[in-house]
């Protein structure tokens, strides 16, 4: 296999800059079976590191991070391979022949090293007596009589939280014993997210990120909007605009809204729908997005600790027919472990088929509710195993899907349903979920299915945010 050099400039949190140089294999030269097998290495999910900043509020957890030097270098390699030598470190041969290297050591640009790396680290950790969690594989924890360390995994990054600082220097230096590790310190920057821990609270924001954001798209100076949405969004018959700029942008927003931005859930949901072919118009929304995060670059999560406990609390709600190209509904929720805010989980998704009544729209949209809830729980079991949470609290704004997940009802309306969305009663039969009625004035989810008011967001800002 062939190789290269590859340069980058990092900037660090500070401002300060790192040049790095790295030989990398061209792994796309690979042939599956022959160079590779498997290649699937999982990251963690956002919503963990969420949750463990609940609760690192709540159980005033000790939170540091720690970055793996050349992590995919310690794994071994899983087939022969032979790469060229690198530029500049040629070594000849006596004879005049051409030298090529045998990989020992998984190197950046194959296709499996992820996946070896992930192995390794899975290994080690399992060695010392980390458990990892069954809902999201990045997730280790270990129990010490009441006390535990909680360690998030993205590739080579890693956030530990300990109940002690004695935790921690352990966790740190059996790291160290294993790997080259960089220690960062207190968790402050992580993945272009920012963190401040406190005295029974944890804040997370990416006003920087989102600066960059605006400045790389020009709309540094641009004037604030109040709202991420106007009301319409489709259009019809008018100029084509670039496509790859477009694309640009929305990956740029879908970040934020994964990790830091649930307000912002609904509209890039539905700009992501014209990708391939974006419009006039949907550059325009995508523009608004932009003034109104500049409106609201100081928006942060923040999490508390709760003098009454975590208790897990779920906002389920759909818009019946919204698309105007293929009349599907969109589902919307969110959870939150404080009656008060905030979030800690939030989606918002077109439904796979066509509902027939709005009923039915929010049946379906209480099923993806009911199936994020038992994520949740388990993922919270996983984390927390000394600490006892109830069922969750599902709040639903129909009667009628409210009904129908209560009780084994057939009527004409509703005996089409696909059983998939039925397992609901089994879970709210069996006592694994509550599910109650909430007006649709205090229904939060309507964040996630539609274009709200100025007044509407402000008055469910502080439950989004914890603000």
């Amino acid at each position: 296999m062939g190789g290269r050099w590859v340069y980058t400039v990092k900037e660090n949190p500070n401002g300060s800059k790192t040049y790095k140089a790295r030989y990398v294999a061209k792994g796309y030269s690979q042939v599956k079976d022959v160079d590779y097998r498997e290649t699937f290495a999982p990251t963690a999910n956002f919503t963990s590191v969420r949750t463990l900043m609940q609760l690192a509020a709540q159980h005033d957890l000790i939170l540091h991070q720690m970055d793996v030097k050349t992590a995919y270098l310690n794994a071994p390699i899983d087939c022969e391979i032979f790469m060229e030598q690198p530029e500049g470190f040629e070594v000849p041969s006596n004879c005049n022949e051409v030298l090529v290297c045998k990989l020992n050591k998984s190197l950046y640009g194959l296709k499996q090293s992820g996946r070896n790396w992930n192995g390794l680290l899975h290994s080690y950790l399992f060695e010392n007596n980390f458990v990892q969690s069954d809902v999201d594989n990045c997730v280790y924890v270990k129990q010490i009589e009441d006390k535990m360390i909680v360690i998030v995994i993205w590739v080579d990054d890693l956030i530990i939280g300990a109940s002690n600082d004695v935790l921690l220097c352990d966790t740190k230096n059996m790291l160290k014993e294993r790997f080259k590790m960089k220690d960062l310190g207190k968790l402050s920057h992580f993945l272009g997210v920012n963190f401040e821990q406190g005295i029974g609270f944890v804040k997370v924001n990416q006003k920087k990120y989102l600066c960059k954001v605006l400045e790389r798209f020009g709309m540094s100076d641009c004037k604030p909007r109040s709202t991420p949405s106007e009301l319409k969004v489709e259009s019809n018959g008018e100029e084509l605009v670039d496509s790859r700029t477009y694309r640009e942008a929305v990956g740029c927003l879908i970040y934020a809204m994964i990790c830091t931005r649930p307000d912002i859930c609904w509209i890039i949901t539905k700009l992501s729908q014209y990708l391939s072919k974006p419009l006039e118009a949907h550059w325009v929304a995508v523009k608004h997005v932009l003034r109104y995060l500049k409106c609201t670059l100081d928006y942060e999560l923040r999490y508390r600790k709760c003098a009454n406990g975590l208790t897990l609390i779920g906002y389920s709600d759909a818009d019946w027919a919204s698309s105007a190209d293929d009349r599907r509904s969109i589902t919307g929720y969110c959870f939150s472990l404080s009656k008060t805010g905030p979030l800690i989980s939030w989606k918002s998704r077109k439904q796979r088929t066509v509902a027939l009544s709005s009923c039915e729209a929010e049946y379906m949209a209480l099923s993806a509710t009911v199936q994020e809830a038992l994520h949740l729980i388990q993922l919270l079991k996983d984390i927390s195993c000394e600490y006892q949470f109830g069922p969750p609290m599902i709040y639903g704004d129909n009667q009628g899907a409210i009904a129908l997940s209560k009780n084994p009802v057939n009527h004409q309306r509703s005996k089409h349903i696909d059983v998939r969305y039925h397992f609901i009663r089994t879970e709210v039969n069996s006592g694994k979920v509550v599910v109650e009625y909430c007006p649709t004035a205090d229904m939060v989810a309507d964040v996630m299915t539609k274009s709200v008011t100025k007044v509407k967001l402000r008055n469910f800002k502080n439950f989004l945010f914890g603000q």
